[in-house]
């Protein structure tokens, strides 16, 4: 077959232009169309393209007999959760104690969801039935050619080689972190925690989670008050200072008369080829009531003998030690991001404002400090995001501590992720916990979402 021949056989091949809807089948297409909506493929199949209608049936029957199964009994199950206790009964054959079995909310919750999502995705397969069967009668209208099984095949790693690649995707995705996200959301709505012995059998309690948690006269309530104010506080100053430093760093360092430039930064980016966590535990270790730091300032003179600075046993002073920390791991990442920044600053910037006669002050806060926060208004957005959720440095510094009242569930340098980890690892508070999850994302999506766009980087998406 010549080029020319070849390019008329794919100008008759190529379907609609105008992408077709799922109304526009049911209104205009055929008897054999409309009744794809109940015998999936028979349109496909009726013009000649039976092996993808087989597919199309072979999808449906798969789903009708796992609904009949399993289905309809996880949908069912999911408005209640359970109701069946299991049983101890004693085996007077065997004289041992046997537990009947009885109902897991947490599974019945998982395979209710579980169905739901197989049933959306049936719905889809379903649409695409319809439009496939409306598409192939268009095209026996017309006259044109109509893609055989092994054509379509081969449209499936050219043309539609992206559908080909992102179903796995989807796949993966939808299994592994939208089921996973959806059970949390839900959880949030059950009482399933140990709190009254709801860690096998628990039942739907609508908002009272979120009443518990906002009201600030109950313990869970003031404390996730605390934490939460904490948190934002911490946000603040561990971005900030991470920031002002490296740039500070950044702005030293890349200076004209600087010299062994690539010496400095390799001084100080150094601490980025040591783990995080292995730092961190250092530092705990070295900070420690008889750490080196202690017993150096000991040796020195300059605390009594048997006194210890309290960096982590003061509520204050821990969370000043977490901050200065923090300082020491973060700056060398800082300095990286800005000092890129600075090398792209357009040089004819400064001469004019030296021609002008400003100074260094006047440099920096009319030209440098504006470009730097032009350009990195995203990275401190994300920055800021990361540390409401900077678990590592917390609980591998402090663990939250200290604790300073033992009614609460959380330490004065907890924050609401470490909170959230104690609530679900230590207490099984797993419906707090779920609540906890779901109010850090709306408060760093709503967050970072109304700063990014009253930010100049998204009104002006541009230079300077």
């Amino acid at each position: 077959m010549n080029a020319t021949s070849a390019l008329k056989l794919r100008s008759n091949t190529l379907k609609i232009d105008n992408p077709i809807t799922c109304m526009e089948a049911i209104k205009n297409g055929d008897i054999f169309t409309r009744l794809s909506m109940v015998v999936m493929g028979l349109g496909n199949m009726v013009h000649g393209q039976v092996v993808k209608g087989l597919l199309f049936l072979a999808a449906e029957v798969a789903y009708i007999a796992f609904m009949v199964t399993n289905g309809f009994y996880n949908l069912s199950m999911l408005v209640s959760l359970g109701s069946v206790e299991r049983q101890e009964v004693w085996n007077e054959e065997l004289q041992i104690f046997e537990y009947t079995h009885g109902d897991q909310s947490i599974l019945l919750l998982l395979y209710g969801l579980a169905t739901i999502l197989v049933t959306g995705v049936m719905f889809w397969i379903w649409r695409g039935t319809l439009k496939s069967a409306y598409n192939v009668q268009l095209q026996a209208k017309a006259g044109k050619h109509i893609f055989t099984f092994s054509e379509d095949i081969k449209e499936l790693f050219d043309s539609n080689l992206y559908r080909l690649l992102m179903t796995p995707s989807m796949f993966f995705i939808t299994a592994l972190t939208i089921l996973p996200l959806i059970f949390m959301i839900c959880m949030a709505f059950t009482n399933y925690s140990k709190i009254d012995n709801h860690l096998v059998l628990f039942d739907w309690v609508g908002l009272d989670n979120f009443r518990t948690l906002f009201d600030s006269n109950s313990i869970l309530g003031s404390t996730f008050w605390k934490v939460l104010g904490w948190t934002l506080v911490w946000a603040f100053f561990a971005t900030f200072t991470n920031y002002f430093a490296g740039m500070i760093l950044a702005i030293i360092i890349n200076r004209k008369d600087t010299k062994a430039k690539g010496f400095w930064r390799f001084c100080f980016v150094l601490p980025c080829a040591v783990p995080m966590f292995v730092s961190l535990l250092i530092m705990r270790t070295m900070l420690q009531p008889e750490g080196a730091v202690n017993v150096l300032l000991r040796q020195l003179g300059l605390i009594a003998d048997g006194v210890s600075l309290p960096f982590f046993t003061d509520p204050t002073w821990a969370r000043v030690t977490v901050i200065l920390i923090n300082i020491w791991v973060g700056v060398p990442y800082t300095l990286l991001q800005l000092t890129g920044v600075l090398q792209n600053i357009p040089s004819d910037l400064y001469e004019a404002a030296t021609v002008d006669g400003a100074n260094a002050v006047q440099t920096f806060f009319r030209i440098t400090l504006p470009y730097m926060f032009y350009v990195t208004t995203p990275y401190l957005i994300a920055t800021f995001t990361s540390n409401v959720n900077n678990f590592n440095v917390i609980y591998l510094l402090s663990g939250g501590d200290p604790v300073t009242d033992l009614a609460s569930t959380a330490g004065s340098t907890d924050l609401l992720v470490t909170w959230l980890y104690k609530l679900t690892i230590d207490k099984q508070y797993y419906n707090v916990g779920a609540v906890v999850g779901i109010l850090t994302f709306i408060i760093l999506a709503i967050g970072s979402l109304l700063t990014y766009r009253r930010s100049k980087s998204y009104r002006e998406e541009g230079g300077i």
